[in-house]
């Protein structure tokens, strides 16, 4: 396992270039809690950024137009009230799919948000069951909203419309994933230490209840390929579960206190975990090693002070689409930028009371969501990938770890397809 401890010398490290903020308005004077910025998310073709927003609503805004703002008004957009609220009817069908800024209002603090889309040859899994409410089209875009009260409510993004409410947890929702095949399968984390399965092409059925956590579910993860999801929480918690089975894989051991958000690259190769013990670690999940470790605090603190308060507590992590790159985002007022095979953060930007972040669809840029309710955003590392990393991601897609070792090839490949060098 390779320890990689932060530079010293800030010289070798490269400013992240600020793209843009989207501010909060000001909070009433009544309002000054519930007004933090727990999740931030971009739909998966990269129509729509959406977050919450504080006191119960979120807002969504197309990308695009978003980004084309910001090179034409400056970094700066203020939120305002007088966005457009779109009414609970579905709009004029010519207009069904033109993405427009609009904010919902979810009835309680948002806590979790997911991007959903419809593959229509993906079938629910129930099979036993003939009519739905919904018939869910190519074109379908969902949003799904973790509340403070422990449901889950599903909107339909471009008519703004509430299609779903889900009542099962009896706690907080954490956090939300959506499996990434397009079957619509949901997962919902929770303080009430349980996950759960919804299954939306199925009128919102509640699958199955996941169990194996002793403490509060702070945040899951699908796998690219939907067969393996990822869940980590209180009391150094990082457990992997088989999503056709429902059972649980492995717990994976190694952290020395909470841990609190998760990501799979792209590949489905690693897996990179952030506790609040300063670390994020990235994990081979197929065979449970810890092959990397980015160190927020120098030197690296003991398991008793890892355990317990400090500053350097770690929020958010996040993989970028290259399969090259990791965000992390820490108490220390700082995002930075890793490269799986480097010893130092590539390129660091500044944040205060930062709480979350996402990479954008095409990994351009880094969104980030703070206690006040604002984003900010930032461009990431840029470079080529090399040949050999197209052609490891391309072979680890399809292959996991145990196939991989198998293969009559010389070791020095064997490492490197298996992310070892």
């Amino acid at each position: 396992m390779a320890s990689f401890p932060p530079r010293v010398n800030e010289k070798e490290i490269v400013r992240s270039r600020t793209i843009g903020e989207l501010l909060a308005p000001a909070a009433p004077f009544d309002k000054k809690c519930g007004g933090e910025n727990w999740t931030v998310a971009f739909a998966p073709d990269g129509s729509y950024f959406a977050w919450s927003q504080g006191h119960r609503t979120v807002k969504l805004v197309p990308w695009s137009q978003c980004l084309q703002n910001f090179l034409l008004h400056g970094t700066k957009n203020v939120t305002n009230s007088s966005s457009l609220r779109l009414p609970r009817q579905n709009s004029d069908g010519g207009q069904k799919n033109k993405p427009r800024e609009h904010i919902i209002d979810c009835g309680d603090i948002v806590w979790s948000l997911a991007f959903g889309s419809s593959v229509p040859e993906k079938q629910s899994r129930c099979v036993n069951i003939e009519w739905h409410r919904f018939r869910f089209g190519q074109d379908q875009l969902l949003l799904a909203t973790g509340l403070n009260n422990g449901r889950i409510k599903i909107w339909d993004v471009y008519t703004g419309k509430l299609l779903l409410n889900l009542v099962d947890h009896t706690e907080v929702v954490r956090d939300l994933t959506f499996a990434p095949d397009g079957s619509l399968i949901l997962v919902s984390a929770s303080r009430d230490k349980t996950l759960r399965v919804w299954d939306l092409k199925d009128d919102g059925n509640m699958m199955k209840v996941l169990r194996g956590h002793q403490n509060w579910v702070y945040s899951c993860a699908f796998s690219p390929d939907s067969s393996m999801l990822c869940s980590v929480g209180a009391s150094k918690a990082v457990f992997l579960w088989n999503m056709d089975k429902y059972t649980m894989i492995r717990k994976l051991e190694g952290h020395h206190h909470d841990v609190v958000a998760c990501d799979f690259s792209p590949d489905g190769a690693l897996l990179a975990t952030a506790s609040y013990d300063t670390r994020v670690y990235i994990w081979d999940p197929h065979h449970g090693d810890i092959l990397m470790e980015f160190g927020h605090l120098f030197p690296p603190p003991t398991p008793i002070f890892a355990g317990g308060a400090n500053d350097r507590w770690v929020r958010s992590v996040s993989f970028s689409h290259d399969g090259l790159h990791i965000a992390s985002l820490a108490d220390d007022k700082m995002v930075r930028f890793w490269r799986i095979d480097e010893d130092y953060p590539v390129q660091v930007a500044p944040l205060s009371n930062g709480l979350c972040c996402a990479f954008s669809t095409d990994g351009s840029v880094l969104a980030a969501g703070t206690h006040d309710g604002s984003v900010y955003f930032w461009a990431t590392p840029r470079q080529v990938p090399s040949l050999q990393h197209l052609c490891r991601m391309s072979i680890r897609r399809v292959m996991p770890t145990q196939e991989v070792q198998e293969l009559p090839v010389p070791s020095k490949l064997l490492e490197f397809l298996s992310y070892r060098i």
